[in-house]
């Protein structure tokens, strides 16, 4: 029985599956109040990364016969947020348009405390907003995750790929 080691198929189901927990982690922290913090982004980076080292890992070891190059690895975990990253805009465009429309406002508030106390001129702040709220809307910021979690997923996978990485030295006598 063939196995089927389709990058796109295995990185759709482990994407799927990551972005599922993300959204979860990002609910869990919009109830719990916290979704203006700092702090509460960092889980999902470590979330991010677990689910990389584990989707990769489980691709290699299942569909690649514990062989994979450091490019396919790369190429893999960039895939896998590609897609969690799709699953993380149809939830973004759902909260700021479904369950929360006034977060966007709460996000652009915080955002101008912040400059106020950092000191900024009001004329560098009202710029600052105004430029912010042109793209501060939903569909903007759905379309804007998508590429966001590309790029982390390729700057994650640019280092764990290192160590994910197992190329098999060829062996006459398999052949």
């Amino acid at each position: 029985m063939e196995k089927n080691t389709n990058i796109w198929k295995n990185a759709l189901n482990w994407g799927v599956i990551l972005g599922i927990v993300l959204s979860i982690y990002s609910l869990i922290i919009y109830f719990l109040g916290a979704t203006l913090e700092k702090w509460a982004a960092y889980p999902s980076y470590i979330i991010m990364i677990a689910g990389i080292i584990y989707a990769t890992i489980q691709y290699r070891d299942n569909m690649l016969n514990g062989s994979i190059t450091y490019g396919k690895a790369l190429g893999f975990g960039t895939l896998v947020m590609l897609f969690a990253g799709i699953i993380l805009a149809i939830y973004s465009y759902v909260l700021y348009t479904l369950i929360d429309p006034d977060l966007i406002t709460r996000i652009l508030e915080k955002a101008e405390e912040e400059m106020v106390n950092k000191g900024l001129p009001d004329e560098q702040i009202e710029m600052a907003l105004e430029m912010q709220s042109k793209f501060m809307k939903p569909w903007i910021m759905s379309v804007m995750s998508i590429f966001g979690s590309v790029f982390a997923g390729f700057i994650i996978s640019l280092f764990t790929s290192i160590f994910l990485k197992k190329e098999v030295q060829d062996n006459p006598f398999t052949e």
